[in-house]
């Protein structure tokens, strides 16, 4: 019994160990698991913390530097991925035009934007922390392109086309968001904006969303092709093209029942973009409106000017050969709208011989072909029909010209004031403005002639009109 005892002792000791065993294990993990809570903790706010509405994925991005060359090589190539695209969606969306004043500055805002209610001012959407958007949440981010509404709950103004951001999607939100962040911070503060009682009151923009927008993101048509379904979603979203193509209704909100149909901003004519084969595009070729967004001409159409200009120098000249097709392939689709126009606007004017009729000839008052032959003719030749014929830096021909044969003759007039100013990949195009050289009277009548003699004879300006227009640049 002694020594079955014995041997029952010695082999429980084992067991009675083994507590004591997983009692150390247990001790040492728990002292490990608070020392790596310590870690993270002191990650998270110590010195170099990161502020809390970054991406994780951004801030993988950022600490390259300090990583091995081995570290984690699938998120930095999503972080740069995500920032591309970023960059690319921005593009789409022209957001650079209105966030910038001085091309110095970049993104810091200080646009001001002149509506019916008074002055609105651009903000600072780079990441400087006191003036700009670095303290903005990815949720913030989202709220004001999707309702907006922007941080702290302040109701953004319709300037802001969130009417339309509101239909792009989340990841291509955050990829925007993404891509700002790498930019320079610019400490700069805008003026504040300059709105009439009661426009100035932001909440009362309630009562308008409540009539003029409705929140929601896209949705595909499912008995509709990819490429209009990819046309709809930049069109109607990112690209924002109604905001300038789409005439307003008396609350200054579109009016869905003239989609595309033309409107005026600031004196500029953007013309009708719809189906119709005299008012609109329905009688440009596909290729043709393909070329005018991606270098802003199409020979015998049309020569971007202006706002539109702006837009292909910032903005679609960027845009792939894909999504261009896709964006024709939409507004092809949409319903043709007649402004009562009898011609197509690229189908009037014929070559001019006045010069031979100038000379020797004594001229006493302000007259038009004179003015021509004297200020245009150099570029765009004494007959009108432009020098250079379609190369990309061609000076084009005012006969079969779009703004020349529209019905009126603010572009046109705008051109000879302000001139044209507009680079993109294949050509830079600059044509001087002749505001500061020529009077008022001066400019009406060249205008005058040049749509009398290569454009429609039924489109003219009066001195007083050149002098509004003059007056709203």
């Amino acid at each position: 019994m002694t020594k079955n005892t014995s041997r029952v002792q010695q082999g429980n000791a084992p067991l009675q160990k083994a507590p004591r065993r997983g009692f150390r294990v247990a001790t040492l993990a728990a002292a490990f698991s608070l020392f790596a809570l310590y870690v993270a903790w002191h990650e998270a706010h110590g010195p170099g913390a990161p502020r809390n509405d970054e991406l994780p994925i951004l801030q993988a991005r950022a600490d390259d530097a300090s990583q091995p060359a081995n570290a984690a090589p699938a998120a930095t190539a999503a972080a740069s991925d995500l920032v591309k695209r970023g960059e690319y969606l921005a593009r789409a969306g022209d957001c650079v035009a209105c966030h910038t004043a001085d091309k110095a500055r970049p993104f810091a805002g200080g646009l001001a934007i002149n509506t019916p209610v008074g002055t609105i001012v651009t903000p600072n959407i780079t990441p400087d922390p006191d003036t700009g958007i670095g303290q903005w949440s990815d949720a913030d981010f989202l709220r004001a392109m999707h309702e907006g509404i922007g941080k702290g709950g302040a109701r953004l103004y319709p300037a802001f086309p969130y009417v339309e951001y509101t239909k792009v999607t989340d990841q291509d939100v955050l990829a925007i968001r993404a891509y700002l962040k790498t930019l320079t911070p610019i400490h700069y503060a805008p003026p504040r904006n300059s709105l009439t009682f009661p426009f100035n009151l932001r909440w009362l923009m309630v009562f308008w969303n409540l009539f003029n927008f409705t929140e929601g993101r896209f949705v595909p048509d499912p008995k509709q092709s990819a490429e209009w379904n990819r046309g709809a979603y930049l069109i109607e979203g990112l690209a924002h093209c109604e905001e300038c193509h789409t005439p307003r209704n008396f609350m200054q909100g579109l009016k869905s029942s003239s989609r595309f149909s033309g409107a005026v901003q600031a004196g500029w004519h953007a013309f009708n973009i719809t189906p119709d084969k005299n008012s609109g595009v329905g009688n440009w070729h596909d290729d043709e409106l393909v070329s005018y967004l991606s270098s802003g001409a199409a020979p015998g159409r049309a020569n971007a000017a202006g706002p539109m200009a702006e837009v292909v120098t910032d903005s679609t000249q960027y845009l792939a050969r894909e999504d261009l097709g896709s964006i024709v392939k939409y507004l092809r689709a949409v319903p043709p709208i007649s402004g009562g126009e009898a011609r197509a606007r690229d189908q009037w004017g014929n070559p001019a011989n006045d010069v031979a009729a100038l000379r020797g000839t004594a001229i006493n008052a302000v007259n038009g072909a004179q003015l021509f032959v004297a200020n245009c003719a150099t570029c765009h030749n004494w007959t009108g029909e432009g020098v250079g014929a379609s190369a990309p830096g061609a000076y084009p021909s005012l006969i079969h010209n779009t703004a020349v044969g529209a019905s009126d003759a603010n572009n046109l007039a705008l051109v000879i004031l302000h001139g044209v100013n507009r680079t993109t990949k294949r050509a830079d195009v600059l044509m001087p403005a002749f505001g500061s050289q020529l009077t008022d009277d001066q400019v009406a009548a060249l205008t005058n002639y040049v749509t009398r003699q290569f454009g429609n004879p039924r489109s003219a300006v009066t001195v007083e009109q050149v002098a509004k227009l003059r007056s709203q640049q």
